[in-house]
């Protein structure tokens, strides 16, 4: 099984994280599973830091095109599925139109699966611009009611990044705003954001007190193993039906790509 794994951060500006997702992928995914790591085209950004451009919508937008290009490109290349590993979830709905093999958003699987371990959910973040966003995101997954809140985490991501080097201060940063938000009703605790979700994981963090603190990154690799033996094996894909479902033909689809994007992001990844 080949697995695209995708990342919202230009993967070469920020080795030390690089080398951590690495490790933890590798942790988690079976033996027999290939999991190839992909990150954004370099210069994408004017620093080593997304969230500058994703806390805005416009430019989220426009930078959610590579993702496109790039889950056609992994169909294209014979890839078993398209990892969506940003809690983020650019165009996670219309990537499932377009590309012919499991695409499997983080967010949308954290969301889901928090409300099958826990009544309630919550996130913590560290790009406080983006929490509409995620109410959106979690809207349209239909679970509105079970989020008991989304929170800033009380860190920036430059903190988080030194926290692979000294771990403690940023995971105590992490519990003290976790233990809020559980006070508010979460069961489940989301590290909003897919660094932060590293750290935590990479240093055995599972839970603040009786709550869960869900591993995002392994739930999706995870999760795109089970989808890829799911459509082998009972022929589960998306449905075809109606406006947010229909896929376009897809020799148009690599039209529309060419006359937009190819040229500009062919050497992306």
């Amino acid at each position: 099984m080949r697995i695209w794994h995708q990342s919202f951060t230009v993967l070469e500006e920020v080795p030390a994280y690089t080398a951590r997702v690495r490790a933890h992928v590798d942790r988690v995914k079976r033996p027999d599973t290939q999991v190839d790591l992909h990150g954004m085209a370099p210069a994408t950004y004017p620093a080593d830091y997304p969230g500058d451009d994703l806390g805005f919508n416009f430019l989220f937008g426009l930078h959610a095109n590579q993702w496109a290009v790039n889950a056609l490109t992994a169909a294209r290349e014979g890839y078993d599925a398209f990892a969506m590993c940003t809690m983020i979830d650019p165009l996670f709905r219309e990537l499932k139109t377009i590309a012919d093999i499991p695409v499997i958003a983080a967010g949308e699987t954290c969301f889901h699966l928090a409300s099958m371990h826990g009544y309630r959910f919550g996130l913590l973040l560290f790009m406080e611009r983006a929490i509409s966003r995620y109410h959106e995101q979690i809207r349209m997954c239909g679970l509105t009611e079970r989020c008991a809140g989304i929170r800033p985490s009380g860190m920036t991501f430059a903190e988080v990044m030194q926290g692979f080097d000294r771990p403690g201060p940023a995971i105590d940063r992490f519990r003290t705003a976790a233990r809020e938000l559980i006070a508010a009703g979460a069961d489940v605790v989301i590290p909003g954001e897919i660094p932060m979700n590293v750290l935590l994981a990479s240093e055995g963090v599972t839970r603040v007190d009786d709550a869960l603190v869900l591993d995002g990154l392994g739930a999706t690799i995870k999760m795109a193993e089970a989808m890829v033996e799911m459509k082998s094996a009972i022929g589960l894909s998306p449905s075809r039906h109606g406006f947010f479902n229909a896929a376009p033909r897809p020799e148009r689809s690599e039209a529309v790509m060419d006359f937009y994007l190819r040229d500009r992001f062919s050497d992306s990844g």
